[in-house]
């Protein structure tokens, strides 16, 4: 099993592919403060609900069942798709962000963007730790 087929580290990727978009675009803004009538751009903020609900809706199905991963495990009551069998979503779009670039906003976003993308390198340093020493090869 590849660090990709856990779940934690698949948020954490989607968490720094985001954080990287929104920290691309808040460099576009930056570079475009000076040109007339250019609309600053913003990712939208991901709605954890609607992303839920989409997915729910592509199984044409409200339960979740448990994956099969030895012949003596129950199967439950159904099969859903392998999650790790699709390809990424997109799951936020680009929307204006108001008529004119406003570069102290800018410089907000992007030290968010910064203090984001530091925590999820954190969080992901602190599980891979804990996977080597769980495997012995902590050192």
């Amino acid at each position: 099993m590849t660090m990709e087929g856990i779940g934690l580290f698949a948020g954490i990727k989607a968490k720094l592919d985001y954080t990287n978009k929104s920290q691309a675009l808040v460099s576009q803004n930056i570079a475009n403060a000076d040109t007339p009538h250019y609309q600053p751009q913003k990712l939208k903020d991901v709605d954890f609900g609607r992303v839920l609900k989409a997915s729910m809706d592509e199984t044409r199905s409200k339960n979740l069942y448990p994956e099969v991963t030895k012949a003596g495990h129950l199967t439950g009551f159904g099969k859903i798709d392998d999650p790790r069998s699709g390809d990424q979503r997109i799951t936020y779009e680009i929307a204006p962000a108001g008529n004119a670039v406003v570069l102290e906003e800018q410089m907000i976003m992007a030290n968010e963007n910064m203090m984001d993308s530091n925590l999820m390198n954190r969080v992901l340093l602190k599980n891979v730790g804990m996977i080597k020493k769980a495997i012995g090869t902590s050192k």
